[in-house]
C-alpha cells in the first residue's frame, strides 16, 4: 500500500515539473491573477481564460471550421481545374509536335532530292 502511495506521488511530481518548465504553470497563473484582479467579474470565467490564452471562442472556432471547409472546397476546385488545363495543354503541345513532324515530312517529300 505504500509502495502504491510513493507511486502516485511520484506521478503527481514528475507532472507537476511538467507543467513548470513547459510554462504552463506561469500561463495559468497570469491569466488567473488577471481574472481576480477584474473589478467586473466577466459573465464567463472560461471565456475570458480563453480569451487570455488566445484560444478562439466556440462561435469562433466555428466560423473558422466553416472557412476552412470553403477554402478547402475552393481548392480542391482549383485543383482540378489546373490538372484539366494540364492535361489540354499536354494534348496541345502533342498535337502540335504532331503537326510541326507531318510538316516537315510533307517538306521533306516534296524538295527536289539532289542528282536526279
Amino acid at each position: 500500500m505504500m509502495r502504491y502511495k510513493e507511486e502516485k506521488e511520484a506521478k503527481k511530481e514528475a507532472f507537476r515539473k511538467y507543467l513548470e518548465s513547459s510554462g504552463a504553470v506561469d500561463a495559468l497563473t497570469k491569466v488567473l491573477v488577471a481574472l481576480y484582479e477584474q473589478n467586473d467579474k466577466p459573465a464567463s470565467a472560461l471565456e475570458f481564460i480563453q480569451q487570455k490564452l488566445s484560444c478562439p471562442s466556440i462561435s469562433d472556432y466555428e466560423k473558422l471550421q466553416a472557412d476552412y471547409s470553403h477554402l478547402q472546397n475552393k481548392y480542391n476546385d482549383l485543383l482540378a481545374a489546373h490538372h484539366k488545363i494540364s492535361k489540354e495543354f499536354e494534348e496541345m503541345k502533342s498535337s502540335n509536335a504532331l503537326a510541326t513532324a507531318s510538316r516537315k515530312e510533307t517538306t521533306e517529300s516534296e524538295s527536289p532530292k539532289d542528282g536526279i
